[in-house]
Formats: structure tokens, sequence, C-alpha cells
């Protein structure tokens, strides 16, 4: 056993634009996440570091909104629910060639969707270690219960069968030592979605006050790039510095910026404050409560499609004693993690993430 990490954070949010509720209504959610990874690796006959690594995630949540799916029932499909996504990647690394590939494949069930995913990928390090590209390409094939909001359900039925939703992507990064104190690091994705893209438990109104279940397009096509930039000043600090640009072809653009900044205090003990700044032009078929109208072919009330602005805030701490901690020798890295969201269209959220190492 090479390395074991073990995850845990908690996250809680609240607003006033759920989408469940036509864009208007309570966003009150909790989440309980854990996370545990396990790493394990050998060397064959032809010097081939082969690397398994097992992966199980938990989340725990409740969702207040969830409960206006169907308001009669003291508790709605997926007011209070789990998720369960274990996964499994094999990789074999040939270090006099520089290359990796690796394969993964991944499991995710909750109440009302159950996905499988796959995904294969290669990586070749230059000779002087100073450059590495990589390209992974990643499949996901979900399916979702069709659940309804109640008055709009036929005969009552609160399942009516399932859709499919899949999603395709393919990943390229290209990482460079350009001096001794900078590293710079290009990425870019093509991805596409096709199937059952609307959430069909989410409410949309019109002028008119009528109402229907959220629709969009059945396909979609997605292009983020982005640019990581670190920069080593001294023994003690390191600046992290990260831009990602999105587009698709629902008419969404977004912005993401972020700095970090780690800061040694001991050769053992680090704090990180970080800072996020996120800018989106919403896709063309949101309009919020009430204002669509109805010979408009797609429409949807979800916020998170809306355009916005948010910012995160934060820090983090990391301990890493060179003989454990505990008295543990194998208990390697202790890191504990804040941040704190504020969203333009009142959405607030905090998280607090903690990490054990064992290596």
């Amino acid at each position: 056993m090479e390395e074991v990490n073990f995850i845990s954070s908690y996250y809680q949010q609240d607003g006033n634009n759920s989408a469940v509720t036509g864009g208007t209504g309570t966003e009150h959610l909790t989440d309980f996440a854990t996370t545990i990874d396990v790493k394990l690796s050998r060397y064959d006959y032809r010097k081939r570091k082969h690397t398994l690594t097992g992966e199980v995630g938990i989340d725990v949540y409740s969702s207040a909104s969830s409960d206006k799916i169907d308001p009669s029932t003291i508790s709605s499909a997926s007011s209070h629910d789990k998720r369960i996504y274990p996964s499994l990647t094999y990789s074999i690394t040939n270090e006099e060639k520089g290359t990796t590939v690796s394969a993964n494949g991944s499991l995710s069930t909750e109440y009302d969707y159950f996905s499988k995913g796959v995904s294969l990928g290669w990586s070749k390090l230059s000779k002087d270690k100073n450059r590495e590209f990589s390209v992974k390409g990643l499949v996901f094939l979900d399916t979702w219960t069709v659940i309804l909001p109640i008055e709009l359900r036929k005969n009552g039925q609160r399942e009516d069968g399932t859709k499919p939703r899949n999603s395709y992507s393919t990943s390229f990064t290209l990482s460079q030592v350009i001096t001794k104190r900078v590293q710079v690091l290009l990425l870019a994705d093509v991805a596409y979605q096709d199937g059952q893209l609307a959430t069909l438990y989410h409410r949309t109104y019109f002028t008119d006050g009528s109402h229907k279940v959220e629709n969009l397009p059945d396909s979609r096509f997605k292009l983020p790039l982005g640019v990581r930039l670190n920069y080593f000043m001294g023994d003690r600090f390191i600046f992290r510095t990260y831009y990602r640009y999105y587009r698709d072809n629902w008419g969404l653009t977004a912005h993401t910026a972020e700095l970090e900044i780690p800061i040694k205090i001991t050769p053992f003990f680090s704090v990180s404050p970080f800072y996020r700044y996120y800018k989106q032009q919403g896709v063309k078929y949101f309009a919020a409560y009430q204002q669509h109208n109805l010979n408009e072919e797609f429409y949807t009330s979800d916020y998170d499609l809306s355009t916005l602005t948010s910012n995160m805030t934060g820090m983090g701490m990391r301990y890493a004693p060179p003989g454990g901690l505990m008295g543990i020798p194998k208990f390697n890295a202790l890191e504990l993690r804040y941040g704190h969201y504020h969203r333009s269209t009142g959405l607030n959220s905090d998280i607090v993430t903690l990490l054990v190492k064992f290596k």
C-alpha cells in the first residue's frame, strides 16, 4: 500500500431562487461528503510502475427546495438522500520513456439517477522532465428517473420511466517549466452532452401565471480553455494563478480568475489564502419567475444558468512533519480548508474540508 487519503467536507448554502419553484423560494441545502482512496503500486520485470487506485465517496445531503416537488408529503424525492460513487483507476508508467497510460471506471448512484463512466488517458514526459503533455477521453452514460412536480403528474404517479443523459469529453494539458521559479500549465477541453438535459421537476412560470416543467435543448457543446501559472518566490511563498474561459452553444460564456498564495510558516506548516472571481453571461433560454412567454420553445428559471458574478475567499492550512503526526510515521499530512462563497443572485455558501494522508 503506497498511499491512503481520507477527505471529508461539510457544505451549506442558502438563497432564494430555487429552480424547483420557478426561480423563487428557498435554496437551503446541506451536504456531508466523505471520500477515501487507496493507492497500490509495484514494478514489473521491465521496470514499469503499475498503480491501482480505488476510491469510494459518499455524500449525504438534504435540500429544502426538493420538498416543493410534492409539498403534500413529509419529504419529497431527493429532500434527504445520499450519493455513492466508487471508482477504480489503473495506470502503467514507463519511467525510462516518460509515458503513462491509464484507464478508469466509475459508478454513481442516488435516488433519481444512475451513472456509469469510463476514461482512457495517455501522457508523455520530456527527457529533461520539464515538459509534459497529456490527453484523456471520458464518457459518462447517465439514466435519470423522471420525477415531475405533483400538480403536473399524469394519474398521480410520482415516477414516469427514465431518460438518458450522456456526456463525452476530451481534455488536453501541456505543462512546462519555464525557469526554476516559473511553471505554466495549459488546459483545453472539448465536451458534448445529449439526452435529457433539462431537470423535469424544475418549474417554469409564464407571464400569464401558468407553468410547465423546464424545457432545454437535448444537446450541448462546451469549450473550456484554461491556464495555470505558478511562481515560486524564494522558499516561503508560492503564487498560484489560474484563468479559465468557457463557452457553449446555449449562449453561456464565463470567466474564472483565481489566486492562491501558499506561505510556509515553518518547514512543516503552511497556510494558503485564496480568492476566486467568476463572471458569466447566462444562457439565452433563462428568464426569471413569470417572465417567460408562452411562445418560447425553450425555457428555464434556474439561476445557475443566469447572468451572475460570484466571489469565493478562504484559507487552507497544512501540517506535514517529517516524522509523521501523533507518533505515527505514516501519518504523512493533515490539511484543513475553509471557503466562503457569495453570488450576485443572493446565494451564499460555506464549505469546510479536512484531508488526512497516510503514505
